[in-house]
């Protein structure tokens, strides 16, 4: 049977009043216990309770009452029950907090006997309400309710016994985001409409982590993700980094398929992330204009976070309430983030999922990657959004190979390097010493340098990145949308910061179709040449070797500087390997390395990292190199904030 008994006491409780947008309710902000909670418009059940039971337990003008929901089979619930689960969820959850337990709800499944002793332990948390149910707690006497409500902390209505989700509210005091959302019951997403008080950053809310558990069809189940603003999420404006194109187009009416796999899976979107300006490389105070870059946290926290995943990077790197993060790689834009913020991150396979509602860059090139801190978390993450198209392995590579590694160790960033090394080859058990990859050498001897009439990859390759995305980009997506921007501004032609518009004018004005096609010709060379002669597929391994090299060694690049204008990308280097082979090339955090900051006048640590090329399609084998080697401990899941391992 459902009983309801009122407590003495009150926890400490605001409630700010209800806010429209339109013509349907955004939601309220609460606060409990001096820590700020969205709840979202919708409730998600209703306690069949009378009304005046509830009020009861109420200060007058008070609407909502902090409530937490238990279950369990308990046959004896006393104090010491009580206090383990309150214990549970503190240690599991960071959106439950004892002010939560103003109201609980405890179903259990068996007749349950309550102990004369938990008066006193619910007298010291507050209490006011207490009710419970013997019976199957999805009952009708109990809960109208279609599906069973998980345990957690929620807010009960006063005079209406609707139960509403809590989301805890978070500063984005790093800058990484461009607005927080919130799903609605259509499908489509909505801007967060909250904010907490005294604070200038925006604000980011998450769901309580005990609403969720994970199951074979949803193995995201409950993961905080953070969107790249390059992807379509329906119901919020796509802004690429450009104030003018945020505020030219209307919110989006479809998500990217590339999203949708991650919500189907049971992915949470907490907010949209920043990019540099429409994917383009920019650095921090010398090209940001239209939007402030985001912090690095690591180190002294005025560090470069890298672009154009610079918001997904910082997020990861400082917010340990955010798990997941999704951005985009065409010339370095996850990797780079991911070795600079401290966090694993992927470019994978070219061309293993759609990127269908997704701005492009370069289509030949553009690849989604994942920002994270878990290796586990990266691998299922993977597993969901590049499933069908991973290639099966049944061993790891026996060989390794090296590009830019030093041969001694002459600082402690370089040391941290060379022993990952040695502990990566003892285990894979290598069949042969690890020797320089020197490709440049094994191109010039080989007959398609002739074919081609060029003795170096660079004079094959400098060009063919640049090409690629200066001319992609401009045809397929510049020009829309200038053409639409002076449509609807009598001509004017909408701002570009300095990056993107050296790269459109030089494209428009300077490369012809002639030079495309050039480019894309030499891109197919390499491609061609690299997965036949250099890295191979095979079975068993699916690799027949991993190339390593550098990915950053605690070098500082500050943001507090000011720099020349930005040229054209023109370059060719390992890290292009990826790119223009089409191949995935994933970051490992391997840990950190001491610097003496000039911001803070003090030893500061920064991130070391790592970047392994395999041969196309072997992305599964190194999702499952990054777990073994987390779980052996030769590589840590690295923590947010200023240090990624705490000494």
């Amino acid at each position: 049977m459902f009983s309801a008994a009122v407590k003495l006491g009150a926890g400490a409780f605001a409630l700010a009043n209800l806010v429209t947008a339109g013509s349907y309710k955004a939601g309220s902000t609460v606060v409990v216990n001096d820590v700020y909670y969205y709840v979202p418009s919708a409730p998600v059940s209703r306690l069949g309770v009378a009304s005046n039971q509830i009020k009861a337990a109420t200060t007058p003008g008070e609407d909502l009452i902090p409530l937490t929901v238990m279950r369990t089979n308990f046959s004896n619930f006393d104090e010491t029950m009580l206090q383990g689960e309150v214990d549970k969820y503190s240690a599991t959850d960071d959106v439950f907090n004892s002010g939560f337990l103003q109201a609980i709800y405890l179903a259990s499944e068996t007749s349950t006997y309550l102990n004369t002793s938990l008066t006193t332990a619910l007298t010291s948390f507050g209490n006011r309400l207490f009710m419970t149910s013997s019976s199957n707690f999805l009952s009708a006497s109990a809960i109208n309710c279609s599906e069973r409500i998980p345990i957690g902390p929620y807010f009960l209505h006063a005079y209406t016994g609707d139960v509403y989700q809590a989301w805890r509210l978070y500063s984005d005091y790093e800058g990484a985001f461009t607005e927080g959302t919130i799903a609605q019951a259509d499908r489509n997403f909505s801007t967060l409409s909250a904010s907490i008080a005294g604070v200038q950053s925006p604000t980011i809310g998450v769901p309580s982590r005990l609403y969720y558990t994970k199951t074979k069809s949803q193995p995201l189940a409950g993961v905080r993700l953070g969107i790249k603003d390059i992807y379509d999420i329906a119901g919020t404006k796509r802004g690429c980094g450009n104030r003018a194109y945020y505020d030219l187009y209307p919110e989006r009416n479809t998500t990217a398929p590339v999203v949708q796999k991650l919500i189907d899976a049971g992915a949470i979107i907490v907010g949209k992330m920043k990019t540099s300006q429409f994917a383009n490389g920019e650095t921090a105070t010398a090209d940001w204009v239209d939007y402030h870059s985001p912090f690095n946290a690591r180190g002294d926290g005025y560090s470069d976070p890298s672009s154009s995943s610079s918001g997904p990077g910082a997020g990861i790197g400082a917010y340990e309430w955010l798990d997941l993060a999704l951005g985009s790689d065409t010339g370095g834009s996850v990797r780079n983030p991911a070795q600079v913020n401290g966090a694993y991150g992927n470019r994978p396979t070219h061309g293993l999922v759609t990127l269908d509602n997704v701005m492009p860059l370069s289509p030949l090139m553009d690849t989604p990657g994942f920002l994270t801190r878990d290796a586990t978390l990266w691998k299922t993450a993977g597993e969901v959004l590049y499933s069908g198209n991973l290639t099966d392995f049944s061993s790891f590579p026996k060989s390794i190979y090296t590009s830019g590694f030093p041969t001694n160790a002459s600082n402690e960033a370089e040391g941290v390097l060379l022993d990952f090394l040695a502990k990566l080859e003892a285990f894979l058990n290598t069949t042969e010493p690890t020797s320089e990859l020197d490709y440049d050498s094994m191109w010039t001897a080989s007959e398609q340098a002739v074919v081609e009439n060029t003795t170096t990859l660079t004079e094959l390759l400098q060009y063919t990145y640049g090409t690629l995305i200066s001319k992609q980009q401009y045809n397929i997506f510049g020009i829309p949308f200038i053409s639409d921007y002076q449509a609807a501004y009598t001509g004017r032609t909408p701002f570009l910061d300095p990056s993107p518009l050296v790269r459109w004018n030089w494209a428009r004005y300077n490369l012809t179709e002639q030079d495309l096609e050039s480019g894309i010709h030499n891109k197919t060379v390499f491609t061609d040449w690299w997965n036949s002669e250099v890295i191979r597929n095979v079975p068993g391994s699916c690799s027949d070797s991993l190339l390593l090299y550098p990915g950053t060694l605690a070098t500082p690049n500050y943001r507090n500087l000011y720099r020349d204008p930005p040229g054209l990308p023109l370059w060719w280097g390992v890290s292009s390997i990826g790119p223009i082979a089409g191949v995935p090339d994933v970051v490992f955090p391997l840990g950190q390395a001491s610097y003496n900051s000039t911001i803070t006048m003090h030893e500061e640590v920064l991130p070391v990292a790592v970047d392994i090329i395999a041969a196309p399609g072997c992305d599964a084998m190194l999702f499952e190199l990054a777990e073994q080697l987390q779980k052996a401990g030769i590589i840590n899941s690295p923590k947010a904030g200023s240090r990624m391992y705490r000494r």
